[in-house]
Formats: structure tokens, C-alpha cells, sequence
């Protein structure tokens, strides 16, 4: 496996005397405005403001601080809506009484799941990163990712982003049973199964509170009878007994943006993909996305939004990224054979159609 691991790379990791074309140099202004207009969207999001404005014409804001409870401090709200104002976000009418979004403020509402995964999922990383850096903070113990907000802001990104891909995807897939690794509440492997007369869904996550949300999430879809919710380490599932009768029937796997996490592992990397395959000997078909490592070779002079601080807060907690290069090797490894690769939403994000051969 030597080929691969020579493609194994960080952020952190790029030689210092590579000569590829880099960005222009971020100003300090656009540094300093950036900063407190990430911090901006992520509280309107939070607030419900840009529901409401992209739900009606027009936001009352004596209304909206009203519906927003007796603890809502209206002077704050209206600083907040005049800094988007500022921002070129929104347009503020009769007095301010009145807010109405632009055009760039229904963009930045459309592509909002980025703030809410960088502002609200890793400030606390990104924001302490010289604590992590001189040895005074440690990832997952004083220095934490708000997990939360991570999956609301990959939620997000995966409805305005990637369902409709996945969707098409998936239409030219025929499965009976499809599971879903890293599926959270089972949202997704819910719609798709629903979507599919005649199908079954595997929803596999590790978190507890994410599986239990699972039940109420296949029970709400009416699907009781054909999803099941199971907590487990994916990676304990491949060499585990339990649930082997259900993992039999698995005839197509799916799973997405957990691939980086898996492949953490430098001793286990290799082997990842093949265990899968044991895991689910029935299965013929591998749905499979994931955001990769910037490509030296690429020569960008242009910094596409989430990039940077993908590769920053993965480097900041100690998971390497790889190339598509690295991740196709893999594949080849475990005689997995792309049927359809596609762009997949976000920058340098991929999805596999893979065949077991």
C-alpha cells in the first residue's frame, strides 16, 4: 500500500517551498469583516430570520420580536438586522420597522449551513486554535466541536446542495434493502426508502441520542415496518456478530462525509473498504461522497468558501485529509469499480457510484 500512503497528506502538510499559484492574500479588512458577517448569518439562522424572510416578502420586525418570546431584547435584534443591512444582505424599510432580503442575502440564505457548521460547529476549534497549537488545550477534552450544529449545518448544506444529486443518483440504482452508515436521526435513508415502494433501510450511527431521535424520525415517516435505527460504531460492524442477519440482506450502502473519519486510522486505512465489503457480503453497490484534500496540482487562484476551514479544523483535531487520487486507490484495492462519479455539492466533494467486482 506504499502508492497510497504516498498520497497521504494534511493541510498542514503542503511543502512550504511548493510553487503552485496561490490565492491573493486575503485583506485585513476582508479578514476583520468576514469575521463579524460569519458571526452575523450564523445568528439570523439562529434567530429563524432567514426562514422568514425567505418564507414571505417581507420580515415585521415588531412582529418577529414579539414570536421570539418575553426574554427577546429587541434593541439587539435590530443592531443585528442593521449589521446584515450593512452586509448588503438585507434592506431595511419604514424605519427599520420593515426587512426585506437582496439578492446576495438570499445566496448567503441558500449557503447559510456553512456558518452554521463553521460558526456554530467549530468556533470553539478554529477560535482556540493557538491553545491546541502550544500544548495548553486538547481536542475532545477543553477544546470541543459543538456536534449539534455541525450535523444542523451539514443538514443544511445537504438539502439545498446534494439531495437532488443523490436523488438522481440513486434513480439509477436498484436496491431492496440499502443502508445508510453515519445516518444521524435516519433522515436520509428514511426519505429514500420512502421514496421507493417495495424497499427496506439499515439507518447505522454511533450516537445514542441520534438513534433514539431515529425511531421518532421513521416512526413520524410512517416507515416502522421497513427502517430500522441501529446504534453502532461503523466500524464495529464490520467485525462484530451482532446484527449479521440484517446486514445480510444489504444489498446496497450508502454513506456520506464520514469517509474522512473512518480512514483516520493509519493502521486500519488500508483495510477500511474491504471490511466494509465483509460487512455486507450481499452488497453489490456502494453509494459513497465525501469532501477531499485540495489538489496541488489544481494551481487555484481563487478560495472556494468552506475549503479552508475544512482543512484547518480537521488538521486542528488531528484527522488527515486525502486526495480524490488517494480515496480512488482504495477503492481499486477492494475491487470496488466506479460506476459514476459526480461533483457532490461542496467544493472538492465527490460521489461514487462504486461496483463490487
Amino acid at each position: 500500500m506504499t502508492a497510497i500512503q504516498d498520497h497521504l497528506t494534511t493541510a498542514a502538510e503542503i511543502p512550504a517551498d511548493w510553487h503552485g499559484a496561490a490565492p491573493a492574500p486575503i485583506g485585513v479588512d476582508q479578514a476583520f469583516n468576514g469575521f463579524v458577517a460569519a458571526g452575523i448569518v450564523n445568528a439570523l439562522d439562529r434567530l429563524g430570520a432567514f426562514d422568514r424572510l425567505l418564507a414571505d416578502t417581507a420580515l415585521d420586525v415588531p412582529a418577529f420580536v414579539r414570536a421570539a418570546g418575553p426574554g427577546a431584547r429587541e434593541r439587539v435584534i435590530r443592531e443585528v438586522l442593521r449589521a446584515a443591512a450593512t452586509c448588503g444582505w438585507v434592506r431595511l424599510l419604514n424605519g427599520g420597522d420593515t426587512v426585506v432580503l437582496t439578492p446576495a442575502g438570499e445566496e448567503i440564505a441558500r449557503m447559510r449551513g456553512y456558518f452554521t457548521w463553521g460558526v456554530g460547529g467549530y468556533h470553539d476549534i478554529i477560535g482556540r486554535a493557538h491553545l491546541l497549537a502550544n500544548g495548553e488545550g486538547t481536542f475532545g477534552v477543553d477544546v470541543l466541536r459543538d456536534e449539534a450544529m455541525v450535523a444542523l449545518g451539514s443538514g443544511q448544506n445537504d438539502r439545498n446542495f446534494m439531495a437532488g444529486t443523490l436523488d438522481d443518483v440513486l434513480a439509477e440504482v436498484d436496491f431492496g434493502t440499502i443502508a445508510d452508515l453515519g445516518s444521524g436521526i435516519s433522515a436520509r435513508v428514511s426519505r429514500v426508502v420512502g421514496q421507493r415502494p417495495g424497499t427496506r433501510g439499515l439507518g447505522l450511527d454511533i450516537s445514542g441520542p441520534a438513534t433514539d431521535l431515529a425511531q421518532r424520525t421513521i416512526a413520524d415517516a410512517g416507515l416502522t415496518d421497513r427502517v430500522q435505527a441501529v446504534r453502532t460504531d461503523v466500524l464495529d460492524v464490520c467485525h462484530r456478530e451482532a446484527h449479521r442477519e440484517a446486514l445480510a440482506e444489504v444489498d446496497t450502502v450508502m454513506s456520506f462525509f464520514l469517509l474522512h473519519d473512518l480512514l483516520a486510522d493509519e493502521t486500519t486505512r488500508p483495510q477500511i473498504f474491504t471490511r466494509l465489503r465483509e460487512a455486507f457480503p450481499s452488497a453489490r453497490t456502494f453509494v459513497l461522497g465525501d469532501t477531499m484534500l485540495r489538489p496541488d496540482a489544481e494551481h487555484s487562484t481563487t478560495l472556494p468558501v468552506f475549503s479552508l476551514g475544512f482543512e484547518l479544523a480537521h488538521a486542528l483535531m488531528g484527522v488527515p485529509l486525502h486526495t480524490k487520487e488517494t480515496y480512488e486507490e482504495l477503492f481499486a484495492a477492494a475491487d470496488l469499480r466506479p460506476r459514476k462519479i459526480v461533483p457532490f455539492g461542496t467544493p472538492h466533494s465527490w460521489l461514487y457510484v462504486l461496483e463490487a467486482v
